[in-house]
């Protein structure tokens, strides 16, 4: 029998993926202010945890730009895109040049945009840890089947408080005080984020 990798995760190993979260896509995406809250989160949490954030834009002249929720001015790279996956070269040599061995992924859709990255950076040997609370699609049938790709492909599918944890691993760590925070600010917009309740314990 198979070993599976368990793919562990530290910060200074780590990059945030923040998958085309654009102005055009409100209110076609299923459940997308809790893509939007999660990616918030997590913005937040690269700020405290010192995670190099990049930030994509599918055809921004017709999509729009990042909402105006998220404040990504200190990202490491904000690039326009219309290749679907994120992984553009200028981000691809990013993350050689900073030693990112993992990748937390989410954003939008899940079955295209953040699948086509998902695959790019396995097939790279690049860990990707995917938000099941901060991914959707229009069509929100989609998102298990992508779910179920990325994971049969290697990726590990988690959600954000779980990824958190997993970053800072002990009470004691000097950051843990501001993740803690970060957790309990979000707290209740995770009790009514629906993306949660759509996947089963078998998705975890």
């Amino acid at each position: 029998m198979s070993i599976s990798k368990i793919a562990r995760i530290a910060p200074q190993s780590t990059a945030v993926f923040v998958c085309d979260i654009q102005e055009k896509f409100r209110g076609r995406i299923w459940q997308f202010p809790s893509v939007i809250s999660v990616a918030g989160k997590m913005i937040k949490a690269a700020r405290t945890l010192d995670m190099p954030v990049y930030v994509t834009e599918q055809y921004p002249k017709g999509l729009g730009a990042t909402v105006s929720e998220l404040d990504v001015s200190d990202a490491k790279l904000v690039l326009p895109k219309t290749k679907f996956s994120m992984y553009l070269p200028e981000i691809k040599e990013s993350l050689k040049q900073n030693n990112i061995t993992s990748v937390i992924l989410f954003g939008i859709e899940s079955h295209v945009c953040v699948l086509q990255t998902a695959l790019d950076l396995l097939e790279d040997n690049v860990d990707v840890h995917v938000l099941s609370d901060g991914v959707s699609s229009q069509n929100h049938p989609e998102i298990d089947i992508a779910l179920t790709r990325m994971r049969q492909a290697g990726a590990v599918i988690t959600t954000s408080e779980s990824i958190l944890f997993q970053l800072v691993r002990d009470a004691k760590h000097e950051r843990f005080k501001g993740i803690q925070d970060i957790v309990k600010e979000y707290q209740e917009a995770t009790k009514v984020n629906k993306l949660l309740f759509k996947h089963t314990t078998a998705n975890l």
